[in-house]
C-alpha cells in the first residue's frame, strides 16, 4: 500500500497547532495560579501584621493549596499552628514536610526542629526528645541540647541532664560547671550517705566557688556526728566566698555550738555583719551571745544602721511592755506582718518562698536567689 504524502503535509500543521493551543492553555492555567499564590500569600501576611490569626490561617492554607511545593508556606502555617495552640495541626504540617523527598537537607533539618518544637510546646515530652536528639550535628544541634536540658531538669533525670550540660560546656555554648555541680547534689539528696558524700566530693571539685555542695556535705557530717568536719568546711566556705554567709549563718552556729567553737563563728559573723549587715548573720551573732539581754541589744544596735521591722518585732519578743497584758497580741500582729519581709525572691521572676532555693520553683532558673530577705533587698 503506497504511504499518501498529503496526510503528512496536513497533519503537520495541525499537530503544531495543537500543541500551540495546549501550551497556551497550560501558561494560562499557570499565570492564574501564580497569581493566586501570591495573593492569598500577602493576604496572609496583612491578616498576620494585624494580629488577625484565624483569617491568616486561611490564606496561607489556600496559598499551600495552590502552591502545595513551597516549603516556606508551610513552615509560616505550622508556627501560626503552634503559636496558636494547636499543636495536632503544626505536628501534621512538619510531618508533612519531612515526608517530602524533595526537601532540601537545611529544610529537612528545619522541619525536625520545627516538630520537636511542636511536641514540646504539647507536653509530649518522649516524642520531643525523640525528635530533637535527630538533631545532633545539624546547625540545630546546640538549640536541641538546650532544649533537652529542660525537658530533663523538668523531669528531674539528673544524670542525663549532667551528660547534657558536658556537651554544652564542651562545644563552648556557656558554662555549665555549676549546673553540673547542682545536678550532682540533687542526686545526693536522694542518696543515702555512703553514696551522697562521693557525689558532693565531685561537686566541690566541678564547681569550687560553688556553695551549696560544701553547706550540703556540711549538713552530711553534722548529721553523722562530725560537727568539727561540719564546721571546718563551712568555715572554709565562709573565707573562700564571704557573700554566702547569710546562707550559712545557721548551720554554721549550730556546727560551732556543737563542737564548742562559738569564738571563732563569732569572729566571723560579727565581720561579715560590720561590712554588710544582715538579719540571717544577726540571728547568728544573738544565738552565740549566751546572755539573752545581750543578744537582744544586737537587734537594737541594727535599728540604729537601718529601719527593719524584722529586727524591731525580734526585739519586742523579748521586752518587758507597759501594759503586757496586751504584749502577744501586738507580738503575734508584728510577726504576721514580718513574715512576708523575711521570705527570699526570685531575682528573675520575683517568686517569693520562705525557703531559700537553689533552683527557682517559679522560672526554672538556677541561681537566681540572692541569699538576702526581701526586707534586705
Amino acid at each position: 500500500m503506497d504511504f499518501d504524502l498529503t496526510w503528512l503535509l496536513w497533519g503537520l500543521p495541525l499537530a503544531f497547532g495543537l500543541g500551540w493551543f495546549a501550551s497556551r492553555l497550560d501558561l494560562r492555567q499557570l499565570r492564574i495560579e501564580n497569581r493566586l499564590a501570591p495573593k492569598a500569600y500577602f493576604r496572609g501576611l496583612n491578616f498576620l501584621l494585624n494580629e488577625q490569626q484565624d483569617q491568616a490561617i486561611d490564606a496561607f492554607i489556600e496559598a499551600v493549596q495552590n502552591d502545595p511545593d513551597t516549603s516556606e508556606l508551610h513552615f509560616a502555617l505550622g508556627n501560626l499552628f503552634r503559636r496558636r495552640g494547636e499543636y495536632e495541626r503544626a505536628v501534621r504540617v512538619h510531618e508533612h514536610l519531612l515526608s517530602r523527598a524533595d526537601l532540601s537537607r537545611a529544610d529537612r533539618h528545619r522541619a525536625q526542629h520545627a516538630l520537636a518544637l511542636d511536641y514540646l510546646r504539647a507536653g509530649l515530652l518522649d516524642r520531643a526528645e525523640e525528635a530533637l536528639r535527630k538533631l545532633e550535628g545539624t546547625a540545630y544541634e546546640e538549640q536541641a541540647l538546650l532544649a533537652l536540658l529542660a525537658i530533663y531538669e523538668r523531669t528531674r533525670d539528673w544524670v542525663q541532664a549532667s551528660e547534657i550540660a558536658r556537651k554544652l560546656d564542651a562545644g563552648g555554648s556557656g558554662q555549665f560547671a555549676g549546673r553540673q555541680a547542682h545536678y550532682l547534689c540533687e542526686q545526693a539528696s536522694n542518696a543515702a550517705p555512703p553514696v551522697a558524700e562521693p557525689l558532693l566530693e565531685k561537686a566541690m571539685k566541678i564547681a569550687p566557688s560553688a556553695p551549696r555542695p560544701r553547706m550540703e556535705l556540711a549538713i552530711l557530717r553534722r548529721r553523722a556526728g562530725d560537727a568539727g568536719g561540719a564546721f571546718d568546711l563551712l568555715m572554709q566556705l565562709a573565707a573562700e566566698v564571704p557573700t554566702s554567709i547569710p546562707l550559712l549563718a545557721k548551720p554554721l552556729t549550730e556546727a560551732a555550738v556543737a563542737c564548742g567553737r562559738q569564738a571563732q563563728a563569732m569572729a566571723v559573723l560579727r565581720a561579715s555583719y560590720e561590712q554588710t549587715p544582715s538579719l540571717d548573720a544577726l540571728d547568728g551573732i544573738t544565738a552565740l551571745e549566751g546572755d539573752a539581754d545581750a543578744g537582744r541589744q544586737w537587734y537594737v544596735r541594727h535599728l540604729q544602721r537601718a529601719p527593719s521591722l524584722v529586727a524591731a518585732a525580734k526585739w519586742i519578743a523579748g521586752e518587758k511592755l507597759e501594759h503586757e497584758q496586751f504584749h502577744p497580741d501586738v507580738q503575734r500582729a508584728l510577726d504576721h506582718a514580718v513574715k512576708p519581709l523575711t521570705r527570699y525572691r526570685c531575682a528573675a521572676c520575683g517568686f517569693e518562698a520562705k525557703q531559700h532555693f537553689w533552683h527557682c520553683p517559679g522560672c526554672q532558673a538556677w541561681d537566681s536567689y540572692p541569699p538576702r530577705r526581701v526586707e534586705e533587698l
